[in-house]
């Protein structure tokens, strides 16, 4: 008998755009909610365009610039819902400038959104070293 996962699901918004290996993502992500100690109730990530992030960003940051993920957590008490917005025209553009796979910095865009749902910050020195740590790490986990 097979373990249920929990909702983890993918969905595009102003672009055509749903990512390869759904379902070893979704065991992937799951796996480093378990890892995190997390309890993780459901997940969705939205691939949209710079233009459409940018205007989540304006309205709900107050930020007017282009970013390649928002994150957004809606947990109560334990249980973690969220949902993250994944920009990829931003995930192209950075892959190509850093001379990366797409696939391996969409996944890293990724799991960056996962660890800020397990309470893993960025905005200091400090944490962003601890936060690309775990990303390196749990990347390396990837068996696909």
């Amino acid at each position: 008998m097979s373990e249920l996962l929990p909702e983890v699901d993918f969905h595009s918004t102003a672009v055509n755009f749903i990512p390869k290996s759904k379902s070893q993502l979704r065991q992937w992500i799951v796996d480093t909610f378990r890892a995190e100690k997390k309890s993780l109730s459901s997940l969705h990530f939205i691939f949209c365009s710079d233009e459409y992030l940018l205007g989540i960003n304006k309205e709900f940051l107050d930020h007017d610039d282009y970013t390649d993920v928002i994150t957004f957590d809606y947990g109560h008490d334990s249980e973690i819902e969220g949902e993250i917005y994944i920009s990829v025209d931003r995930v192209r553009d950075n892959a190509n400038s850093m001379g990366q796979n797409f696939d391996d910095e969409l996944h890293r865009v990724m799991i960056h959104g996962v660890l800020h749902l397990c309470g893993y910050g960025d905005s200091k020195p400090e944490d962003k070293r601890v936060m690309t740590q775990k990303e390196d790490y749990y990347l390396n986990l990837r068996s696909f």
